[in-house]
This record gives C-alpha cells, structure tokens and sequence, in this order.
C-alpha cells in the first residue's frame, strides 16, 4: 500500500535475468490524491462516482505521468529485497519499466440509472456491426486492410444479467458495459504497443495516452441509436405508474388490465368524434367490452377512469361542457397500447404455450427448439429437470 499510490503489486521471477512485473491502478492514484488534497468524493469501484471537484479530478489524472510511475518502482526497490544488490546496481545492472499491458477507461456518471441501462441495451443492439473493419479503423484511427492481422468481430458477452460490448484490433481491446447500474463505462485495453508503431518503453507513455484515450471517444462517436429511448422510457412511466398533478392524485394505468385496455380501445374509437365524448356514450362502451350490464355500471367508476385518463394527460375536458376529448398524446399512447396488447401481445403468448395446439407459427417452432435444447443441456449434464 502506497502513501500516493493507494494499492499495487511488485513480482519478481526467482530465475536469471529476474524480470519483475509491476502494477498499479490509476484510479486508486487518483483516490489517494484527492483524500491527500481534502477533496470530498464517492468511489464507484475502481473509479469516480461523484467528487466536489471535478477540474481537480481530471488534473490530477493527467497529471499521472511516466515519472511518476518510474519513481513509484525506485522507492520501492530501495525498500523491497529483490535479486539486485548493491554490487550489481553499481555494474549499471538495473530495472527499467516497460508497457506489457495498458488500460485507459471512461466512466460517464449517468444522473438516471435505470434509463442509462435502457440505453446501453439499445445501443448494444443496434451497433451489433460495430466490430466489422471498416468501423473498428474508425475507432483505432488506423487503415485496415486484408493483411491486418486478428478476428474483426463485435461480442456480446453476458456476465448474469449485465452484458457487455467487445471489439478487437489486433492486440488491443474495446470493451464497453454499464458499470454496478450507475455508469457508462468505456475501456480501450493495449496489450501491444507496438500494434500502433510505439515503443514499449515507459517514456511512450502519453503517445499511448493518446491513442487510448481517442479510442473511447471514437467509439462513442462512431456508434449511433436511432431513437432516444429516455423519451419511450418516460412516455411508459407516465401511463403505467400513479401520477400527482397539481396536489391531486391519479392511479396507474397497468398496461395488462382488463379494465385499462378496454378504456384504450374505446378511446381509439371516439377519437374520430370530433365533437367529444360523455360519461354515459363512454361508460356504454367499456361495459360491452367488459361484458357488464350497461345500465348497472356504477358512474362512479367511470368518472373515477375519466379523471385518471385527465390526470395523465390522455384526455382534456372540452371548455363550458361535460364532454372530453383525446390530446394527440393520448391519441398516440390508447392506439400503441390497445394494439400491441391486441394485436401482439396476446396472440404470439397464446402461440407459444405449451397446452396451445402444435402449429406452424416460426415463434412456437422457435420456443421449442429452445426449450428442448435445453432439456438436452441438462440431460448431458445429468441435471434434475
């Protein structure tokens, strides 16, 4: 443990010529700075979650030099036993630091979570191309051509629930996750400086900063999404979780109740009504749907749904009357909603059941295909079903 450094490691092979192999983590670097400077921050694993100054911050990992690192592995020599001694020190026989393995991170802090794990989904699934030649030379600034040596590939590789985006060039390694639900994490990993025509020797230092660095931008920048997912994300919440305006509350809409897409559908039906709807032409209409006697659904009820549809910006009351009408929103939000669950939802589910009838539908021959893989999968294994 390191006053400045915070944790490393120094190994020494017991055999001639006795290499030693030194390593150390930047962020810990950066941790031990900034507890030494009196500067308040939140640790995300081996990073930065949040710091009360983030100009300081970056100052003093750019300030992480090859002097820096080579004075770390002196003082330590002086203070550590090692294969060396003093006699052969004098005979000019010393240790001299190069790069074997460099690793240059970006950690964006996202200010909403759960909507940043939305977006890392989103972005993995429409950049599954992103490994192709013509996009890593992009990311690498670097011409690839038929006799670049390695795999051009993009993997997805899942650890439990959190996957993770790769993509190779040569000896070197983008790798790109959501890290511990808080964070976009980008890091560019150099096993061979010599892939970029850069010595190994540590005064190569900021040239391999550099490289590492545009890489994690680059492939920000070459990567793309052809939505906002946030605005979805909010558009759903809005609906199916309880709203408060203006002091009064509204429950939510669950997406899957019987009662809520009757309410959907029968919007979608007076939404070419120019003149509104009332409680009673409304109330008529979600009874047949729920297979009620119209004349004995409470009005309560229905006036209970009309103020909840107005509380959650699906419906508007016409001025000086007791007639409603849809907002274009609403519009929008009673025709996805009534039609996915009508036209998507409910009959692919009912395909792919078990107890459903044996047809020729690609989802169910898909499903048990998966199913009996997986059966297989355990019998190899000798796994109780």
């Amino acid at each position: 443990m390191d006053r400045d450094f915070g944790p490393f490691f120094l190994k020494f092979s017991t055999y001639f010529p006795y290499n030693a192999k030194l390593c150390l983590n930047g962020h810990e670097y950066a941790k031990r700075q900034l507890s030494q400077k009196g500067i308040g921050f939140q640790a995300l694993d081996n990073g930065v979650l949040s710091c009360d100054d983030p100009k300081r911050l970056q100052a003093i990992c750019d300030g992480l030099s090859a002097d820096k690192i080579d004075a770390l592995l002196r003082k330590w020599l002086r203070l550590l036993p090692h294969p060396y001694e003093a006699r052969d020190r004098k005979a000019g026989y010393r240790y001299q630091i190069s790069i074997l393995q460099a690793e240059f991170s970006l950690t964006q802090v996202l200010d909403r979570p759960v909507t940043g794990r939305v977006l890392f989904e989103e972005v993995i699934r429409e950049n599954l191309d992103i490994g192709r030649p013509s996009q890593v030379q992009l990311i690498f600034d670097r011409r690839v051509n038929k006799t670049t040596p390695g795999r051009f590939r993009t993997r997805i590789i899942t650890d439990g629930v959190i996957p993770s985006l790769h993509i190779d060039y040569k000896n070197a390694r983008v790798k790109q996750y959501h890290k511990e639900g808080r964070a976009l994490r980008t890091e560019t990993t150099i096993n061979n400086t010599r892939d970029f025509g850069i010595g190994k020797l540590l005064k190569n230092l900021p040239a391999l900063r550099q490289i590492g660095f545009q890489a994690n931008r680059r492939l920000l920048d070459v990567q793309k999404i052809s939505h906002d997912c946030s605005i979805g994300e909010d558009a759903f919440d809005r609906v199916v979780r309880p709203a408060e305006i203006d002091g009064q509350r509204a429950s939510a809409l669950r997406f899957g109740d019987k009662r809520v897409q009757a309410l959907f559908t029968v919007l979608v039906v007076f939404s070419l009504q120019l003149r509104g709807f009332t409680n009673q032409e409304m109330r008529v209409l979600i009874a047949q749907l729920l297979g009620l006697d119209p004349a004995n659904y409470p009005v309560g009820r229905m006036t209970y749904d009309l103020r909840r549809l107005r509380l959650h910006g699906i419906i508007q009351r016409i001025p000086h009357s007791h007639r409603y009408q849809l907002t274009p929103q609403g519009l929008r939000i009673a025709l996805f909603f009534s039609r996915t669950y009508a036209r998507l939802l409910r009959p692919k589910l009912a395909e792919i059941m078990p107890q459903a009838p044996p047809a020729g539908s690609p989802l169910r021959t898909a499903f048990d295909r998966l199913a009996n893989e997986i059966d297989a999968r355990c019998e190899e294994q000798r796994l109780v079903a």
